[in-house]
């Protein structure tokens, strides 16, 4: 265990004291093709995303979020598309991105091979974007787009292949 491993425990709308120890060090030891995202500014999760859990995580993460005061607003992300909900892990009721954070802040645990694995299969949204899309029309194919960003492809960039959000 590492210097810094810590125990974590979550108290917010959805999960009540669950509690999970931080064997790695923040940002580091995680799956080699990840990288810190900076998810949260352009534009995801219909300004909705863990409005209510922000206390588990760094508060520089959500400084440029766009926060939806109320219900999800599609309006707020930034492909302005509506998102669709998939990839529930258990101890991760709010998603994929949850399950980032904390495998990122050095949670491990027995599904992260399961949630890499879902997170390399979206590259096929960038096969289409290839595809179908006149290279430089970053608005071709919104809701593959706003996919990506989800799942921290930027497709925004000429570079975004096997880029995540940096």
């Amino acid at each position: 265990m590492p210097k810094n491993s810590s125990r974590v425990v979550v108290n917010d709308r959805i999960q009540n004291n669950y509690d999970y120890e931080a064997t790695e060090s923040s940002g580091r030891n995680f799956h080699p093709e990840f990288t810190p995202g900076k998810m949260l500014a352009p534009g995801v999760f219909s300004g909705k995303y863990m409005t209510d859990c922000r206390g588990e995580f760094p508060k520089s993460w959500f400084t440029r979020a766009r926060p939806s005061p109320g219900f999800r607003n599609p309006r707020l992300n930034f492909f302005r598309v509506r998102e669709e909900k998939g990839c529930i892990y258990p101890d991760d009721p709010r998603g994929w991105f949850q399950w980032y954070c904390r495998y990122y802040r050095g949670r491990r645990c027995p599904g992260d091979l399961r949630q890499i694995k879902h997170w390399k299969a979206m590259r096929r949204h960038i096969a289409r974007l290839k595809k179908h899309c006149i290279k430089g029309d970053a608005f071709c194919c919104p809701g593959q787009r706003q996919a990506l960003l989800h799942w921290a492809y930027d497709s925004r960039k000429p570079w975004f292949v096997n880029r995540t959000v940096t």
